[in-house]
């Protein structure tokens, strides 16, 4: 795809940064936020179940590597398909980014399918290597066979709705996600204690709520009135496309699935070392602390469109100047969080669950994995700035670091030496080597940037950085 030098159309190349980041971030935050408390909220209402609430909390933990793997499956099409868009509408090529929708649409289809049809083959061993055990295995069987069947429902939904904020219309995509938490909060407590449907009324809840999501988000890009629409076939898949999307999809699908093998780590290691209990712990610390981080992917997805389409015009500097203020508010973001988990853990956690032991053990949890926590917001804009200017090698280099090259080896070592503890430390331990990485490759590609005028050849700048 050649880059094409001319005068931006819309706001994406013109307006000032500061107001665009605001126009764009403020609904991917909401919307962030919004599928946070989605995933909070099921976790709430599980951990209050009566008679079965720390078991089942333990029993949702252990699925964290499977919904990992799905969300690296989706995020393999998704994340490729809005970088794309977000350039070709750079580059004024309408009819290709209207070819990728097509594109999406399908390979999310093919890929949402054949994930659910091999892993509901195999789903006890499956949830047993990931650290079920026979008091947890039934709790996260039931939440599981659900999400999965509706699995193809999740995939099209978040990755459409990326795709619609990416074609200019953020507060559509913040509309829907909001739509999806409130039902789903909603319907979690009637099926969950009215009709006595216990864990598997809250996996209910979560497909019911996104498939009617998913239905408006059809009807959205069916309007040919609309920039980025279906055009025939809507179902394509062409080869070239397909290519590009997994090229600059493989890196956030790579973190993903580093993220499922890393919760797996984590879910033996806390068996083998200490308990189901444990285990559950860890669910509720991974939920306060994903709480933050989702709000700084919100930060991302308004950085994404205008780096994107700014790069695709060649104006280095505003790509620059959007990527220095997004890592200035996340920094902040995750420096909160270190004061929750600081000063706050047994409030935080406590909203999870009223058993004692637990709340004790997620509580020290959060405090030590958490030390380091404010560092973490450069390493997730940088990472996210080299995934949408589709610098591939280096997003997926920045993608790996923190979790496998550095986490994965403390997680195995440390608990030899530490015990549970172990598990604990491995986390800011793992946050600070990462960032160091990450800074490194910031600085070089800053510099670089520095040199370059705009309208300059980006092809100078990718063959030096990717």
């Amino acid at each position: 795809m050649p880059y094409v030098n001319s005068a931006a159309p819309t706001e994406l190349g013109t307006e000032k940064i500061g107001k665009l980041l605001k126009m764009y971030a403020v609904p991917g935050i909401i919307a962030q936020t919004a599928a946070s408390l989605y995933n909070m909220v099921d976790s709430i209402y599980i951990g209050h179940i009566p008679g079965v609430g720390a078991d089942a909390i333990s029993g949702l933990a252990v699925t964290f590597p499977l919904m990992n793997l799905s969300a690296a499956m989706g995020t393999l099409v998704g994340v490729g398909g809005m970088t794309l868009i977000s350039v070709l509408l750079g580059q004024k090529n309408y009819d290709s980014a209207k070819k990728v929708l097509s594109n999406v649409f399908a390979l999310n289809l093919i890929i949402g399918i054949l994930f659910s049809v091999v892993t509901l083959s195999f789903l006890d061993p499956i949830l047993y290597f990931f650290g079920a055990s026979d008091r947890t295995i039934f709790y996260a069987r039931e939440y599981m066979r659900i999400i999965l069947w509706g699995n193809v429902v999740t995939h099209l939904y978040f990755g459409f709705n990326g795709l619609i904020r990416s074609s200019g219309h953020p507060k559509t995509a913040m509309g829907l996600t909001l739509f999806t938490v409130i039902s789903n909060a909603i319907l979690d407590p009637i099926l969950i204690f009215g009709f006595d449907m216990g864990i598997k009324g809250a996996a209910i809840a979560t497909v019911a709520c996104q498939l009617a999501a998913l239905l408006y988000t059809f009807k959205f890009f069916s309007d040919k009135s609309r920039l980025l629409h279906f055009t025939k076939p809507v179902l394509q898949v062409d080869r070239r496309i397909a290519g590009q999307c997994f090229a600059i999809g493989v890196g956030p699908f790579l973190m993903n699935a580093a993220s499922s093998v890393i919760a797996m780590m984590i879910n033996q290691q806390l068996a083998k070392y200490g308990s189901d209990m444990a285990i559950g712990a860890y669910g509720i610390v991974n939920r306060v602390t994903t709480f933050f981080i989702m709000i700084c992917m919100g930060f991302n997805q308004g950085l994404q469109p205008i780096a994107g389409y700014n790069y695709g015009a060649r104006q280095y500097h505003r790509v620059k100047e959007v990527f220095i203020m997004t890592v200035k508010w996340e920094v902040l973001v995750t420096s909160l969080c270190f004061l929750v988990s600081m000063f706050i853990p047994r409030v935080a956690v406590g909203l999870f669950t009223n058993d004692a032991e637990m709340i004790d053990m997620a509580s020290k949890g959060l405090r030590v994995m958490n030390i380091c926590v404010a560092v973490v917001g450069f390493n997730i804009v940088a990472g996210n700035l080299f995934q949408c200017l589709g610098m591939v090698r280096t997003a997926i280099v920045l993608s790996l670091s923190r979790q496998l090259l550095c986490l994965l080896p403390f997680l195995y070592l440390l608990p030899l030496w530490l015990g549970v503890k172990g598990v604990w430390i491995s986390f800011p331990v793992a946050d600070l080597i990462s960032t160091v990485m990450a800074a490194i490759f910031v600085v070089r590609l800053m510099r670089k940037f520095d040199r370059l005028k705009d309208g300059d050849d980006s092809s100078i700048l990718g063959s030096a950085i990717k």
